[in-house]
């Protein structure tokens, strides 16, 4: 079947404002501490907290600081990932009519919920480029029926890739395809890591991790679940674990810490670590049902929650390094030696947490925002309310000292950061919007429904 090209829709804007640094307030945009240049990854090198970069923006709109808008095929969460000027993205698209995703929180299993397609999908891999938003090319990676459900909000390519800057790595755990291409598009491998469907239908998540020429990927279900690792050059298994898991969407994450490195798997059951040869060092009871935050570190510490609503407990973990064996607390310990700090009702459903100078943010999925202190745990303000009736499912980011917070409807609350809550602006695009955002070289990248923009601070309207 032919590969279809995805149109970029380009919004001319001066040159000089596309090929150098923009100039802010009379202020060069060049920084002593230069904001990342790469963003290979889900939530990219640190997690959402960005470094200080008047580049880019807190105000957009469908026209306000508009590079480009790239109309994406199909249906995909999957979040874009950046390196040079390569900007990577994965879609799914259905050969025939599907139900269209419904914002909130709703029961999988009832009629709104689950849903099975019965279309041939393809499987696509998309380059745009970094300036313009032309699609550089497209390659199709498979054509199927999908083998199981997914929850109406999920889609078949939720899966965000990895790139070490030589070859972008994608998951599609829907059809257990794993691969890697070239720069250039063409495949180098590929390998079948089986279909394995979960109790609830809700379909896969959890993106794959890379980490020194290895690639890890995690698929928790009801009948086999796993963590493999793979050689990032050839795809050839290296190890792999049998957990005693059931169905989880967090992404593995490779912890580089004072002590050593280590890869860190969510779960309902147990939270485990796993040296780089697949050895479990420690584990870590206490989490609720459906995991879905990726575990992520800050300040020398590893943040791990889980917050399914209605459950208790929903915790929030911060792990010390070093830790070994069972560090599971006691009913009434709050911490241990390898726990910092714990609190047993700051967990979240979809979205992962952002720390960003030193505080603790909580983006809960009904619209409410909460700060701690991200060292000690102590609270610095509750439940704050950010938008009645708007649902949050895309992860916080932060930087020039502000929050941001994108809801389901497209609409993103600038919050200022500090030690009190006020909303600054609200910043929408009209459409859906589940996937989180990519931040590089002074640009950020809204993915919609059906659209991925790149933003910077341009100054003017682009019609």
């Amino acid at each position: 079947m032919r590969t279809t090209t995805m149109m970029a829709k380009v919004s001319m804007i001066l040159a000089a404002a596309i090929a150098g640094p923009a100039i802010v307030s009379g202020q060069p945009a060049r920084l002593a501490q230069e904001s990342q240049t790469q963003w290979a990854k889900f939530r990219g090198p640190d997690n959402g907290a960005v470094a200080d970069d008047p580049r880019l923006p807190d105000t957009w709109s469908e026209t306000t600081n508009v590079v480009w808008k790239a109309d994406v095929p199909g249906l995909g969460w999957s979040s874009p990932v950046v390196w040079d000027d390569h900007v990577f993205l994965t879609t799914a698209v259905s050969a025939g009519e599907e139900r269209q995703p419904v914002r909130g929180l709703y029961d999988p299993g009832a009629a709104s919920g689950a849903t099975r397609s019965v279309a041939n999908h393809r499987w696509l891999v998309y380059d745009l480029d970094f300036t313009t938003g032309a699609v550089r090319w497209a390659r199709e990676m498979a054509v199927a029926v999908p083998q199981i459900e997914r929850h109406l909000k999920n889609s078949f390519a939720s899966e965000t890739p990895v790139t070490d800057g030589e070859r972008v790595y994608v998951y599609f755990g829907t059809i257990g395809l794993v691969a890697a291409l070239d720069l250039t598009g063409e495949v180098q491998w590929r390998r079948e890591l089986g279909v394995f469907n979960g109790r609830q239908r809700f379909g896969t998540a959890a993106s794959p991790a890379l980490h020194d020429g290895r690639l890890y990927v995690v698929n928790d279900n009801t009948t086999q679940s796993f963590l493999v690792a793979l050689d990032a050059g050839t795809g050839d298994e290296v190890w792999r674990v049998e957990r005693d898991e059931v169905e989880n969407w967090a992404t593995p994450f490779v912890w580089e810490n004072d002590v050593r490195t280590e890869i860190v798997t969510a779960g309902l059951r147990r939270v485990r670590s796993y040296d780089l040869d697949g050895n479990e060092l420690w584990e870590l009871g206490g989490m609720t049902v459906n995991v879905v935050p990726t575990p992520f570190a800050a300040n020398g510490l590893l943040y791990l929650s889980s917050g399914y609503p209605g459950g208790y407990p929903r915790p929030v973990y911060a792990v010390r390094p070093g830790a070994i064996g069972d560090i599971s607390l006691d009913e009434d310990e709050t911490q241990s030696r390898f726990i910092a700090w714990y609190q047993p009702l700051l967990g979240t459903y979809s979205t992962s947490a952002l720390v960003y100078r030193n505080y603790y943010y909580t983006l809960l999925d009904r619209g409410f925002l909460l700060s701690h202190d991200a060292r000690s745990g102590e609270e610095i303000y509750g439940r704050q309310r950010i938008a009645p009736g708007h649902g949050f499912t895309a992860s916080p980011w932060g930087y020039n000292g502000k929050v941001f917070v994108l809801s389901e409807d497209g609409d993103t609350y600038v919050i200022r950061a500090g030690r009190s809550f006020e909303i600054l602006h609200t910043n929408s695009l009209n459409e859906m919007s589940l996937a989180t955002p990519a931040i590089a070289r002074g640009s950020l990248f809204v993915r919609t429904q059906s659209r991925l923009y790149r933003f910077t601070q341009l100054g003017d309207d682009v019609r």
